[in-house]
């Protein structure tokens, strides 16, 4: 029962996940860091959002390949199935949710509550320790080749995908297209999120996450 809850409570964690990076999409205030690339192509190529995610994702995936080496493992491939189901679940709830307020108030209520989702999701995920999001496995995967601090590496690769976009909506006409507030608000609200709910659960996800 202990591995079905662990794998319950992952489960979970992907689905708030996705919920989150889709309410994130609605505000009209820019979007996270780490979507913000194939939100932007999505756009201005008229592409559907989730198989541009689904790209970015194997390219992330392909990456910590080459970043690893030798030290790579066969699971890590795992992640690409994983980002097809994640991706469809993104997709969905894109499809499902209205879209967002134009009013200033509601817009950064939506924003709040899309960063805890994406927190808390990510928070539960993590600590399932199994297959981690492509996301935060090349983030990994960069701060242990470099030796580096996982937070600083984070901040960092935020900042390389703003930039990435940045350059894309320029190129294409759309400045700062995707980033804004929100995306702002993000880098540094996530963080936040994920601290609050370990800091209550951090214990009783690591107790579950525990081998037998």
């Amino acid at each position: 029962m202990k591995k079905v809850y662990r794998f319950a409570v992952y489960a979970a964690g992907l689905l708030i996940l996705a919920l989150g990076i889709a309410l994130n999409t609605k505000t009209g205030l820019g979007v996270s860091p780490i979507i913000s690339v194939s939100y932007s192509i999505s756009y201005i190529t008229g592409f559907d959002f989730g198989n541009m995610t689904l790209c970015l994702y194997i390219l992330f995936v392909i990456a910590q390949f080459a970043i690893k080496g030798k030290n790579a493992q066969k699971k890590d491939i795992l992640q690409i199935p994983l980002s097809i189901v994640f991706t469809r679940f993104l997709n969905l709830f894109a499809d499902l949710l209205p879209e967002g307020p134009t009013v200033l108030w509601q817009q950064f209520l939506l924003l709040l509550a899309a960063v805890w989702l994406t927190g808390m999701g990510l928070s539960m995920s993590v600590n399932m320790r199994l297959i981690p999001n492509p996301g935060d496995g090349i983030v990994q995967a960069i701060a242990d080749r470099t030796h580096r601090e996982m937070g600083l590496v984070k901040n960092l690769f935020d900042v390389g995908n703003i930039t990435v976009t940045a350059v894309v909506g320029f190129v294409s006409g759309h400045p700062l297209l995707g980033i804004g507030a929100g995306t702002v608000v993000a880098v540094l609200g996530v963080g936040r999120s994920v601290a609050v709910f370990n800091h209550f659960f951090k214990d009783s996800m690591d107790r579950l996450a525990e081998k037998g």
